[in-house]
């Protein structure tokens, strides 16, 4: 009875595991396992997902005070003790009823791999237009990343039964320019420890500093599920591939716990954005400032139209291969006269004005009918939000810069309805026109544990500091003080 005994498994509904490692709930069967026999019942049982989440191996505890298992890992752990004594038959007491399908993780090289309505219905309701599949495949199919940029093409999607259910938007970088979180410093210290910085991961939309969702997961799929497999499986491949570390820059407030939790440490950044108080003209919005830079805006107004200055918008959708041209123009002289290469091409535009002309606005600025400067934005009318990105000029007209980029943006916000203006990464000289400071975040992983020790230390000082600017600059706020004086 012994030996027949000894050739049937049994799995039950209820799962028999202890507080304990994964290798002592597994010795349970057989104490002689070696680690290759361990690591092998495992694969068999489709538990690679737990052990990447695993941060001490099959030493991790689990049960209380360690690793929390779903259901589903729990009744793959009891198949995993099945298969070691290799039964010539198993009997299944509902012992699938947790388990959840197996999910993939893969790396898109291309994201034309990937149909575009297939990574669009990933997107949350509220996704700005650069987490389009348009947007990002634009990038890489006019060159602006991949090839020889430093900005190596590394998607994560994962995949169940060939369904695309979670993905991430990331990058191998040899470099850290185009990202407006700067850490070159980090870089060099890195190095002068003898270690290799570069290449790092990078999650971001390539030089567009820009909140939004960093991971993105389908509808109806069980979303912390999705982002903890791609954060686990993010930093396997950076630990595999002996990466130094992943860096996700400005993902929403909502996507920040998960990254904490799973060793990420945050970074605060300022930035200015301009906020419509239901505004029905733009003298209304000047109304709402102080006297001094209610003054100051009026003043600068007028000095561009002395110039003789008018400005002609133009909606995306009208924008035509003349005007594509001429803003290039604009925003490539502005990297020449800082003597530096755009990081855009114009085949870029061109080529997201046929596939994104709802979501773009021109605004050109023009001097006896001769078009002399330019800015862009991106449009997001269903989050109600618009982005300046990109301004240049051809000619030197002081104070047009804030005309162009600025108060023409405002206009168009307030007539259109648009609630949000966000005018780029930094610049303190916005808040005299408007814009108020705003801390956003950015999450990173560093794979060497002394070095991420250093940095969370320098992290702590820094935010102190950002603080105590983000409450200075409060002491100097443009709008009218809201307090009742006695």
């Amino acid at each position: 009875f012994e030996d027949l005994r000894n050739q049937i498994g049994f799995v039950t509904q209820d799962t028999q595991l202890f507080s304990g490692t994964i290798r002592e709930n597994l010795f349970f069967v057989n104490p002689t396992a070696t680690e290759e026999e361990l690591k092998d019942v495992l694969k068999k049982a489709a538990c690679e997902n737990l052990l990447n989440r695993a941060d001490n191996g099959l030493d991790t505890m689990i049960g209380e005070g360690g690793l929390k298992l779903s259901g589903g890992e729990k009744q793959r752990l009891m198949f995993a003790r099945i298969f070691y004594n290799n039964p010539s038959l198993i009997i299944i007491d509902e012992g699938t009823s947790a388990l959840d399908l197996v999910n993939e993780l893969k790396i898109i090289e291309n994201l034309t791999e990937v149909p575009p309505a297939n990574w669009d219905a990933l997107l949350p309701s509220d996704a700005s237009p650069f987490l389009k599949h348009a947007f990002l495949s634009t990038l890489e199919e006019t060159g602006c990343v991949g090839g020889d940029t430093g900005w190596q093409v590394a998607h994560l999607g994962l995949y169940q039964a060939d369904r695309l259910i979670g993905a991430m938007p990331l990058y191998l970088k040899q470099h850290s320019y185009g990202e407006f979180v700067f850490d070159w410093s980090w870089a060099q210290a890195y190095q002068q420890q003898g270690m290799q910085y570069y290449p790092k991961a990078l999650c971001a939309i390539p030089f567009t500093p820009v909140q939004g969702s960093r991971i993105l997961c389908a509808p109806n799929q069980a979303s912390s599920q999705i982002q903890s497999q791609i954060i686990t499986g993010l930093k396997s491949i950076i630990l595999q591939n002996q990466l130094s570390s992943a860096h996700i820059l400005f993902p929403p407030n909502e996507q920040i716990e998960a990254l904490v939790e799973q060793g990420f440490m945050l970074r605060d950044s300022v930035q200015f954005h301009w906020h419509n108080q239901e505004f029905s003209s733009f003298e209304q919005f000047l109304s709402a400032l102080t006297m001094k830079r209610r003054k100051n805006i009026r003043r600068e107004r007028e000095q561009v139209a002395r110039e003789g200055m008018t400005f002609r918008h133009v909606p995306g959708q009208l924008a035509n291969n003349e005007d594509w041209e001429f803003f290039y123009r604009c925003y490539e002289n502005t990297y020449r006269e800082h003597l530096s290469s755009p990081y855009l091409s114009e085949a870029f535009f061109k080529l997201l004005g046929q596939r994104m002309p709802e979501n773009l606005h021109l605004i050109i600025a023009q001097r006896n009918n001769k078009p002399i400067a330019a800015s862009l934005l991106v449009v997001d009318t269903i989050s109600s939000k618009a982005y300046g990105r990109y301004w240049g000029a051809t000619d030197h007209i002081p104070l047009l810069h804030f005309e162009t980029a600025y108060y023409q943006a405002i206009d168009y916000c307030i007539s259109h309805g648009i609630q949000t203006f966000e005018g780029g990464a930094q610049g303190e000289h916005k808040m005299a026109r408007g814009f108020m400071p705003t801390t956003i975040y950015s999450a990173h992983f560093i794979a060497d544990p002394q070095f991420a020790k250093a940095v969370k230390h320098f992290l702590d000082r820094e935010r102190q500091g950002i603080a105590a600017y983000v409450d200075e600059l409060a002491e100097h706020s443009p709008l009218k003080s809201t307090k009742v004086h006695p």
